[in-house]
């Protein structure tokens, strides 16, 4: 049984987080009948809560759920049937219900343009409350649902409430996980709720002792697991001089973004010299096209990018490296953690001198530079309880 499904909330008091949202959304449904608008939008990060905390609305107050994914909608008119049949048909077991409809992003596809305006229509009626649910609800296509609805943002957890909830899971399932290997999931997964209780799980079938150096092992083997593929792209763009336009297309579970810091991570690995220099440039200039795009979302630039990234790699060298090359996942994440926890170890540090000297925390931080020499004094680092760790931070 996944972890996600065991210790998945029954009830709103199980949510240690998101209080400011738990009240709004119980609020809106329980009180259904004095609102004035049909419709709640709950966005937020991916693992943020948004389905779970629902679910254990229902489940505590015993309300009946019908979900419905809005993904699976590829028209007006199926907009029409389901949901419209959905929010007027009574109960099935005579109590109260709410109609959830997931991944809302996705339900304005190409075929229909009039969805999210039909679904406009279908909150004006309904006799029940109609939560819908969505990563980012700032989308342009999403603005006609935004006005005819009340909006409830669920934010990332705090690392620390994250860490403790882990914590409980470990100890219910009898694993051996220390401090730190708990702060590095939470970290690599930036406190997404699902992603770190997957992890917790995986790694307890591993080892029996789960150490931080388990999770950076266990990110780089699932990026590898997952992108097999990407190494055939790399080796077909690398290896070959032309022919490489339609190199990436087969890549699962990677975006052009990820294209870029794989190629920027292993083009050392085989090209030197002028070749390097001129791959350098060949990929800055499809950098400045994915910069225009976002800046102006002018997406037939896409075309020129591809290209750039394939055919402009290739033809940048003058001649072909036949000798076997390993490849390896991009070093972005571990240097991300590692800065992370250069910033966690500077925190905890202000907030010492800051407690200490009756001082506000970012006058602390502002001076820190100051501090860093006033804390080589051992006196002084006894008297602010510094810990070994973070004596050594100051050392560096």
């Amino acid at each position: 049984m996944l972890w996600t499904d065991k210790y998945k909330p029954c009830s709103f008091n199980e949510i240690a987080c998101q209080y400011d949202a738990k009240v709004k959304l119980r609020q809106f449904i329980l009180e259904f009948s004095k609102q004035s608008k049909k419709a709640v939008l709950v966005y937020g990060p991916t693992g943020s809560g948004k389905t779970s905390c629902i679910y254990a609305l229902a489940i505590q107050h015993k309300l009946e759920i019908v979900e419905l994914n809005a993904s699976d909608f590829r028209n007006k008119q199926q907009i029409h049937e389901i949901i419209g049949q959905a929010s007027q048909q009574q109960s099935l077991f005579n109590k109260g219900k709410v109609i959830l409809i997931d991944e809302l992003e996705g339900i304005d596809g190409n075929k229909d343009r009039g969805g999210i305006q039909e679904l406009v229509k279908l909150l004006e009626n309904s006799s029940w409350p109609i939560v819908l649910v969505a990563n980012d609800a700032w989308q342009q296509k999403l603005r006609p649902l935004r006005s005819k609805s009340l909006l409830v943002e669920f934010k990332k957890p705090e690392k620390e409430t994250l860490i403790n909830m882990l914590s409980r899971i470990a100890a219910k399932e009898k694993i051996n996980i220390n401090s730190e290997a708990l702060d590095a999931i939470t970290t690599f997964n930036e406190c997404d709720i699902r992603a770190c209780i997957n992890d917790l799980q995986i790694l307890s079938m591993l080892k029996k002792k789960i150490i931080k150096d388990d999770i950076v092992k266990l990110r780089y083997d699932d990026i590898r697991e997952r992108d097999e593929t990407i190494f055939h792209a790399l080796k077909l763009v690398f290896k070959s001089k032309s022919g490489t336009l339609n190199a990436f297309d087969n890549v699962q579970n990677l975006n052009q973004d990820d294209f870029f810091v794989w190629i920027d991570e292993n083009l050392p690995k085989e090209y030197k010299g002028q070749d390097l220099a001129k791959a350098y440039d060949v990929l800055s200039q499809a950098d400045v096209f994915r910069g225009r795009i976002r800046r102006w979302q002018y997406w037939r630039y896409l075309v020129y990018i591809m290209a750039l990234l394939t055919e402009g790699i290739s033809g940048a060298k003058k001649t072909n490296n036949d000798e076997f090359t390993s490849y390896k996942p991009p070093s972005r994440f571990l240097k991300m953690w590692l800065v992370k926890q250069k910033i966690a170890k500077k925190k905890t540090i202000t907030e010492k001198i800051a407690k200490q000297t009756h001082c506000p925390k970012r006058v602390a931080q502002k001076e820190f530079p100051l501090w860093k020499m006033i804390l080589e004094n051992r006196k002084i680092q006894e008297e602010l309880r510094l810990e070994p760790e973070e004596i050594e931070f100051l050392k560096r």
